[in-house]
Protein backbone atom coordinates (compact mmCIF):
# COMPACT_ATOMS: atom_id res chain seq x y z
CA UNK A 1 0.00 0.00 0.00
CA UNK A 2 1.39 3.44 -0.85
CA UNK A 3 1.84 5.98 1.92
CA UNK A 4 -0.85 8.65 1.86
CA UNK A 5 0.14 12.23 2.66
CA UNK A 6 -3.21 12.45 4.43
CA UNK A 7 -1.67 10.25 7.13
CA UNK A 8 1.28 12.64 7.52
CA UNK A 9 -0.43 16.03 7.68
CA UNK A 10 -2.56 17.75 10.31
CA UNK A 11 -5.19 18.54 7.68
CA UNK A 12 -5.43 14.79 6.99
CA UNK A 13 -5.47 15.57 3.27
CA UNK A 14 -3.25 14.54 0.39
CA UNK A 15 -2.82 11.61 -1.95
CA UNK A 16 -0.11 8.94 -2.21
CA UNK A 17 3.64 9.48 -2.20
CA UNK A 18 5.54 7.76 -4.99
CA UNK A 19 8.45 7.02 -2.62
CA UNK A 20 9.09 7.62 1.08
CA UNK A 21 12.50 7.80 2.74
CA UNK A 22 12.81 8.34 6.50
CA UNK A 23 15.57 10.61 7.83
CA UNK A 24 16.27 10.56 11.57
CA UNK A 25 18.99 13.24 11.73
CA UNK A 26 20.36 16.23 9.84
CA UNK A 27 23.01 13.96 8.29
CA UNK A 28 20.39 11.50 7.04
CA UNK A 29 18.26 14.38 5.75
CA UNK A 30 21.23 15.70 3.76
CA UNK A 31 21.96 12.26 2.31
CA UNK A 32 18.32 11.61 1.37
CA UNK A 33 17.86 14.93 -0.42
CA UNK A 34 21.19 14.63 -2.24
CA UNK A 35 20.30 11.11 -3.41
CA UNK A 36 16.90 12.20 -4.72
CA UNK A 37 18.46 15.19 -6.47
CA UNK A 38 21.05 12.96 -8.17
CA UNK A 39 18.18 10.77 -9.39
CA UNK A 40 16.28 13.80 -10.67
CA UNK A 41 13.39 13.07 -8.32
CA UNK A 42 11.11 15.85 -6.99
CA UNK A 43 11.58 16.18 -3.22
CA UNK A 44 9.05 17.03 -0.52
CA UNK A 45 10.33 17.14 3.06
CA UNK A 46 7.58 16.32 5.56
CA UNK A 47 8.01 16.52 9.32
CA UNK A 48 4.99 17.47 11.44
CA UNK A 49 2.91 18.23 8.35
CA UNK A 50 1.25 21.07 10.25
CA UNK A 51 1.71 23.74 7.56
CA UNK A 52 1.29 21.57 4.47
CA UNK A 53 -1.51 21.33 1.89
CA UNK A 54 -0.87 18.45 -0.53
CA UNK A 55 -2.66 17.69 -3.77
CA UNK A 56 -5.26 14.93 -3.90
CA UNK A 57 -3.04 13.34 -6.56
CA UNK A 58 -0.26 13.10 -3.98
CA UNK A 59 3.47 13.66 -4.57
CA UNK A 60 5.10 12.24 -7.72
CA UNK A 61 8.63 12.00 -6.31
CA UNK A 62 10.40 11.33 -3.02
CA UNK A 63 8.86 12.29 0.30
CA UNK A 64 11.59 12.61 2.92
CA UNK A 65 9.85 11.85 6.20
CA UNK A 66 11.79 13.76 8.85
CA UNK A 67 12.05 12.29 12.32
CA UNK A 68 14.47 12.71 15.24
CA UNK A 69 16.33 9.53 16.20
CA UNK A 70 19.23 11.34 17.91
CA UNK A 71 19.53 13.84 20.76
CA UNK A 72 17.09 16.62 19.78
CA UNK A 73 19.45 19.43 20.76
CA UNK A 74 22.89 20.25 22.10
CA UNK A 75 23.80 23.18 24.35
CA UNK A 76 26.85 25.45 24.55
CA UNK A 77 27.52 28.13 27.15
CA UNK A 78 27.81 31.67 25.87
CA UNK A 79 28.14 33.96 28.90
CA UNK A 80 24.68 34.95 30.08
CA UNK A 81 23.16 32.99 27.19
CA UNK A 82 23.08 29.42 25.96
CA UNK A 83 23.40 28.47 22.31
CA UNK A 84 21.01 25.61 21.58
CA UNK A 85 21.57 23.74 18.32
CA UNK A 86 18.44 21.82 17.38
CA UNK A 87 17.93 18.90 15.01
CA UNK A 88 15.47 19.61 12.16
CA UNK A 89 13.14 16.79 13.23
CA UNK A 90 12.97 17.83 16.89
CA UNK A 91 9.40 18.59 17.98
CA UNK A 92 9.19 22.33 18.46
CA UNK A 93 6.92 22.37 21.49
CA UNK A 94 9.12 19.80 23.25
CA UNK A 95 12.01 22.24 22.80
CA UNK A 96 9.91 25.11 24.21
CA UNK A 97 8.96 23.01 27.22
CA UNK A 98 12.62 22.06 27.79
CA UNK A 99 13.66 25.72 27.60
CA UNK A 100 11.19 26.63 30.37
CA UNK A 101 12.34 23.72 32.53
CA UNK A 102 16.00 24.66 32.06
CA UNK A 103 15.56 28.36 32.79
CA UNK A 104 16.18 29.63 29.26
CA UNK A 105 14.17 32.62 28.10
CA UNK A 106 12.88 33.51 24.66
CA UNK A 107 10.57 30.71 23.52
CA UNK A 108 7.67 30.55 26.01
CA UNK A 109 5.33 32.75 23.94
CA UNK A 110 5.74 30.29 21.05
CA UNK A 111 4.36 27.38 23.09
CA UNK A 112 1.93 25.01 21.44
CA UNK A 113 3.01 25.69 17.86
CA UNK A 114 2.92 22.33 16.08
CA UNK A 115 5.65 20.98 13.83
CA UNK A 116 9.40 20.64 14.09
CA UNK A 117 12.34 22.97 14.62
CA UNK A 118 13.60 22.69 11.05
CA UNK A 119 10.43 24.31 9.74
CA UNK A 120 10.56 27.33 12.04
CA UNK A 121 12.97 29.54 10.06
CA UNK A 122 11.15 28.87 6.79
CA UNK A 123 8.18 31.07 7.57
CA UNK A 124 9.76 32.77 10.58
CA UNK A 125 7.32 31.02 12.87
CA UNK A 126 5.93 33.12 15.68
CA UNK A 127 2.97 33.88 17.88
CA UNK A 128 1.77 36.44 20.42
CA UNK A 129 4.47 39.01 19.74
CA UNK A 130 7.44 36.64 19.46
CA UNK A 131 9.05 35.03 16.42
CA UNK A 132 12.00 32.76 15.72
CA UNK A 133 14.00 35.62 14.22
CA UNK A 134 14.14 37.19 17.69
CA UNK A 135 16.35 34.39 19.03
CA UNK A 136 17.95 32.79 15.99
CA UNK A 137 21.75 32.70 15.98
CA UNK A 138 22.45 30.73 12.80
CA UNK A 139 21.01 28.12 10.43
CA UNK A 140 22.74 25.20 8.74
CA UNK A 141 21.39 25.02 5.19
CA UNK A 142 21.67 22.56 2.31
CA UNK A 143 21.81 24.51 -0.95
CA UNK A 144 20.41 21.98 -3.41
CA UNK A 145 21.14 23.85 -6.63
CA UNK A 146 23.88 26.42 -6.10
CA UNK A 147 24.26 29.47 -8.27
CA UNK A 148 24.07 29.01 -12.04
CA UNK A 149 26.92 26.74 -13.00
CA UNK A 150 27.92 26.27 -9.36
CA UNK A 151 28.15 23.20 -7.15
CA UNK A 152 25.09 21.25 -6.00
CA UNK A 153 24.37 19.99 -2.52
CA UNK A 154 26.62 22.37 -0.58
CA UNK A 155 26.04 22.80 3.19
CA UNK A 156 26.41 26.38 4.46
CA UNK A 157 25.94 28.26 7.74
CA UNK A 158 23.69 31.29 7.41
CA UNK A 159 23.45 34.34 9.63
CA UNK A 160 20.03 35.81 10.51
CA UNK A 161 20.71 38.66 8.09
CA UNK A 162 21.13 36.27 5.18
CA UNK A 163 17.86 34.55 6.08
CA UNK A 164 16.02 37.79 5.14
CA UNK A 165 13.35 37.34 7.79
CA UNK A 166 10.07 39.20 7.53
CA UNK A 167 6.58 38.67 8.91
CA UNK A 168 5.95 34.92 8.38
CA UNK A 169 8.51 34.78 5.59
CA UNK A 170 12.19 34.29 4.87
CA UNK A 171 14.65 33.52 2.08
CA UNK A 172 13.53 29.88 2.41
CA UNK A 173 9.78 30.43 2.03
CA UNK A 174 9.04 30.55 -1.69
CA UNK A 175 11.72 28.25 -3.07
CA UNK A 176 12.66 24.57 -2.92
CA UNK A 177 16.35 25.39 -3.34
CA UNK A 178 17.18 25.24 0.39
CA UNK A 179 16.69 22.62 3.11
CA UNK A 180 17.15 23.62 6.76
CA UNK A 181 19.44 21.09 8.49
CA UNK A 182 19.97 22.58 11.96
CA UNK A 183 18.86 25.67 13.85
CA UNK A 184 20.94 27.39 16.53
CA UNK A 185 19.07 29.61 18.98
CA UNK A 186 20.55 32.10 21.47
CA UNK A 187 18.49 32.00 24.67
CA UNK A 188 19.01 34.13 27.76
CA UNK A 189 19.61 32.44 31.09
CA UNK A 190 16.51 33.75 32.85
CA UNK A 191 13.38 32.36 34.49
CA UNK A 192 11.34 35.34 33.31
CA UNK A 193 10.25 36.22 29.81
CA UNK A 194 11.25 39.10 27.64
CA UNK A 195 8.70 41.89 27.14
CA UNK A 196 5.19 40.49 26.67
CA UNK A 197 3.92 42.54 23.73
CA UNK A 198 0.63 40.84 22.93
CA UNK A 199 -2.23 42.59 24.72
CA UNK A 200 -4.40 39.52 25.35
CA UNK A 201 -1.51 37.52 26.82
CA UNK A 202 -0.46 40.46 29.02
CA UNK A 203 -4.01 40.90 30.25
CA UNK A 204 -4.33 37.23 31.17
CA UNK A 205 -1.00 37.41 33.00
CA UNK A 206 -2.13 40.51 34.90
CA UNK A 207 0.71 42.69 33.59
CA UNK A 208 1.00 45.75 31.39
CA UNK A 209 1.99 45.20 27.73
CA UNK A 210 5.79 45.29 27.62
CA UNK A 211 6.10 43.82 31.10
CA UNK A 212 7.66 40.48 31.96
CA UNK A 213 6.38 37.33 33.66
CA UNK A 214 7.75 33.93 34.68
CA UNK A 215 8.38 31.77 31.63
CA UNK A 216 6.24 28.98 33.07
CA UNK A 217 3.27 31.33 33.47
CA UNK A 218 3.71 32.65 29.93
CA UNK A 219 3.78 29.11 28.55
CA UNK A 220 0.66 28.02 30.46
CA UNK A 221 -1.21 31.18 29.45
CA UNK A 222 -0.32 30.81 25.78
CA UNK A 223 -1.29 27.14 25.74
CA UNK A 224 -4.66 27.96 27.30
CA UNK A 225 -5.22 30.73 24.77
CA UNK A 226 -4.26 28.50 21.84
CA UNK A 227 -6.56 25.71 23.04
CA UNK A 228 -9.46 28.15 23.19
CA UNK A 229 -8.83 28.91 19.51
CA UNK A 230 -8.42 25.30 18.40
CA UNK A 231 -4.71 25.82 17.81
CA UNK A 232 -3.41 22.92 19.92
CA UNK A 233 -3.65 19.62 18.06
CA UNK A 234 -6.38 17.26 19.24
CA UNK A 235 -7.32 14.27 17.07
CA UNK A 236 -10.86 14.31 18.49
CA UNK A 237 -11.44 17.99 17.62
CA UNK A 238 -12.05 18.72 13.94
CA UNK A 239 -11.35 22.39 14.60
CA UNK A 240 -7.68 21.35 14.89
CA UNK A 241 -7.69 19.43 11.58
CA UNK A 242 -6.11 22.41 9.91
CA UNK A 243 -2.82 24.14 9.13
CA UNK A 244 -3.46 26.78 11.76
CA UNK A 245 -3.75 30.19 10.14
CA UNK A 246 -4.41 29.49 6.46
CA UNK A 247 -3.91 33.10 5.34
CA UNK A 248 -1.15 35.47 6.40
CA UNK A 249 -1.97 38.90 7.84
CA UNK A 250 -1.57 41.34 4.94
CA UNK A 251 0.52 44.51 4.85
CA UNK A 252 -1.18 47.42 3.08
CA UNK A 253 -0.79 51.12 2.41
CA UNK A 254 -2.76 53.61 4.50
CA UNK A 255 -5.53 54.16 1.95
CA UNK A 256 -6.45 50.45 2.00
CA UNK A 257 -7.08 50.24 5.76
CA UNK A 258 -10.83 49.57 6.11
CA UNK A 259 -12.82 51.73 8.48
CA UNK A 260 -12.90 50.14 11.91
CA UNK A 261 -10.23 47.57 11.15
CA UNK A 262 -7.53 47.14 13.80
CA UNK A 263 -4.13 47.89 12.31
CA UNK A 264 -0.54 47.86 13.44
CA UNK A 265 2.52 49.68 12.13
CA UNK A 266 5.33 47.14 11.79
CA UNK A 267 8.68 47.88 10.13
CA UNK A 268 7.21 50.86 8.34
CA UNK A 269 4.22 48.96 6.96
CA UNK A 270 0.62 48.66 8.12
CA UNK A 271 -0.42 45.13 9.10
CA UNK A 272 -4.07 44.12 9.16
CA UNK A 273 -5.57 41.05 10.87
CA UNK A 274 -6.67 38.66 8.13
CA UNK A 275 -9.23 37.18 10.51
CA UNK A 276 -11.01 40.55 10.83
CA UNK A 277 -11.09 40.96 7.04
CA UNK A 278 -12.50 37.46 6.56
CA UNK A 279 -15.19 37.84 9.19
CA UNK A 280 -16.22 41.30 7.99
CA UNK A 281 -16.42 40.06 4.41
CA UNK A 282 -19.17 37.70 5.55
CA UNK A 283 -17.29 34.54 6.50
CA UNK A 284 -17.95 33.83 10.16
CA UNK A 285 -16.61 31.02 12.33
CA UNK A 286 -18.18 27.75 11.24
CA UNK A 287 -18.84 29.06 7.72
CA UNK A 288 -19.38 26.01 5.54
CA UNK A 289 -21.10 23.98 8.21
CA UNK A 290 -24.12 26.25 8.05
CA UNK A 291 -24.25 26.02 4.25
CA UNK A 292 -24.44 22.26 4.01
CA UNK A 293 -20.90 21.90 2.71
CA UNK A 294 -20.10 19.51 5.53
CA UNK A 295 -16.63 18.33 4.58
CA UNK A 296 -14.73 21.63 4.96
CA UNK A 297 -15.45 24.74 6.99
CA UNK A 298 -13.91 27.66 8.82
CA UNK A 299 -13.11 26.58 12.36
CA UNK A 300 -15.82 27.25 14.93
CA UNK A 301 -13.10 28.69 17.19
CA UNK A 302 -10.83 30.70 14.89
CA UNK A 303 -11.67 32.54 11.67
CA UNK A 304 -8.24 31.99 10.13
CA UNK A 305 -8.33 28.19 10.32
CA UNK A 306 -9.84 26.24 7.43
CA UNK A 307 -10.68 22.75 8.60
CA UNK A 308 -11.34 19.24 7.36
CA UNK A 309 -14.54 18.07 9.04
CA UNK A 310 -13.95 14.48 7.91
CA UNK A 311 -14.01 13.01 4.41
CA UNK A 312 -12.79 16.20 2.73
CA UNK A 313 -10.54 16.54 -0.30
CA UNK A 314 -7.81 19.08 -0.91
CA UNK A 315 -9.82 20.41 -3.86
CA UNK A 316 -12.76 21.13 -1.54
CA UNK A 317 -10.51 22.92 0.97
CA UNK A 318 -8.95 25.07 -1.75
CA UNK A 319 -12.39 25.90 -3.16
CA UNK A 320 -13.35 27.27 0.26
CA UNK A 321 -10.07 29.21 0.46
CA UNK A 322 -10.67 30.67 -3.00
CA UNK A 323 -14.22 31.69 -2.08
CA UNK A 324 -12.94 33.50 1.00
CA UNK A 325 -10.12 35.21 -0.87
CA UNK A 326 -12.46 36.44 -3.60
CA UNK A 327 -14.94 37.69 -1.00
CA UNK A 328 -12.29 39.65 0.89
CA UNK A 329 -10.92 41.17 -2.31
CA UNK A 330 -14.36 42.21 -3.52
CA UNK A 331 -15.26 43.73 -0.13
CA UNK A 332 -11.98 45.46 0.75
CA UNK A 333 -9.74 45.42 -2.34
CA UNK A 334 -7.15 43.37 -0.44
CA UNK A 335 -5.85 40.05 -1.79
CA UNK A 336 -4.99 37.49 0.87
CA UNK A 337 -2.15 35.05 0.32
CA UNK A 338 -1.81 31.63 1.90
CA UNK A 339 0.51 31.14 4.86
CA UNK A 340 0.50 27.37 4.36
CA UNK A 341 2.90 25.60 1.99
CA UNK A 342 1.06 24.28 -1.08
CA UNK A 343 2.55 21.10 -2.58
CA UNK A 344 1.36 20.13 -6.04
CA UNK A 345 -1.54 22.60 -5.93
CA UNK A 346 -2.10 26.33 -6.41
CA UNK A 347 -4.58 28.84 -5.05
Amino acid sequence: MPTLLADLTTLRLGGPAARVVTAGSSQELTAAVRAADRAGDPVLVVAGGSNLVVADAGWPGTVVLLRCDVAPFTVRDDGDRVLVTVQPGAVWDDLVAASVENGWSGLAAMSGIPGTAGATPVQNVGAYGSEVADVLQSVSVLDRYGESGGRRGVVETWTPQRCAFGFRTSAFKHTDRYVVLEVTLALARASVSGPVRYLEVARRLGIEPGGTAPNRAVRETVLDLRRSKGMVLDAADHDTWSVGSFFVNPFVTAELVPEGCPNFTVDGGIKLPAGWLIENAGFARGYGLDRGRGTVAISTKHTLALTNRGGATTAELLALAAEIRVGVQERFGIRLRPEAHLAGVEL
